[in-house]
């Protein structure tokens, strides 16, 4: 596609609007109510996020994961903590996620730093997940350099032979879940001729956020 014709692409957006009158107080009620929204609206893979971190030389790195809960304490996903977003953030825990919901003319912005759940909470939703992935988890050095596809399925082969005939396999240490506390949320609302809605709550306190409108 020419140059041209991706500038000349274009989508006016109407569906809705936000107003930092109605919005809750608690950017988390807030998410709750988007978040029913979306899951209402059939989107596929409503939990998938764009998590950012800060790479090598500080360059930032994104990759899409998928939220697997989420509280009042922070957003949950799940990883290898030595893969190269585990030692980023396990590095520089400053990070950003993004929820792109275009059904809806949606995103949401969230800025926060992360920490590792704990072991229990891994353990809990590692036994969860089909008995394939839990031998991925021990199989895939994730994010290193391998010499094959071949021995990776080799590697997957070895793991599923050795669990064989067991009742439960034992979560890898280096396998579990981070959790993102916000310090910051964005809640952009599609509106025609570009004149966007977004909303802002920046903590200031423990349990008191500031709500301003941003320009879009």
């Amino acid at each position: 596609m020419a140059h041209s014709s991706i500038a000349d692409l274009r989508k006016d957006y109407a569906l809705h609007s936000l107003s930092e009158k109605d919005v809750a107080a608690n950017p988390f009620v807030q998410f709750s109510a988007w978040w029913k929204q979306a899951t209402e609206a059939d989107i596929e893979e409503v939990n998938a996020m764009t998590l950012a971190t800060i790479g090598e030389k500080g360059y930032p790195e994104s990759r899409v994961v998928l939220l697997k809960g989420y509280d009042e304490k922070g957003f949950v996903f799940f990883t290898n903590y030595e893969s190269a977003k585990g030692l980023q953030l396990k590095a520089q825990p400053q990070c950003s996620l993004l929820f792109f919901w275009k059904e809806l003319e949606r995103q949401i912005r969230i800025i926060g730093t992360a920490s590792p759940i704990s072991a229990t909470e891994s353990d809990t939703y590692y036994h969860s997940r089909p008995i394939g992935s839990q031998i991925g988890a021990w199989a895939s050095p994730q994010s290193q350099v391998v010499e094959s596809k071949e021995w990776l399925k080799e590697n997957f082969a070895q793991v599923e032979k050795k669990y064989l005939g067991q009742s439960s396999i034992p979560r890898p240490p280096h396998w579990g879940g981070f959790r993102i506390e916000p310090i910051r949320f964005e809640f952009w609302q599609g509106r025609p001729s570009r004149m966007h809605d977004r909303i802002c709550y920046t903590r200031e306190q423990e349990l008191n956020w500031k709500i301003e409108r941003l320009a879009p």
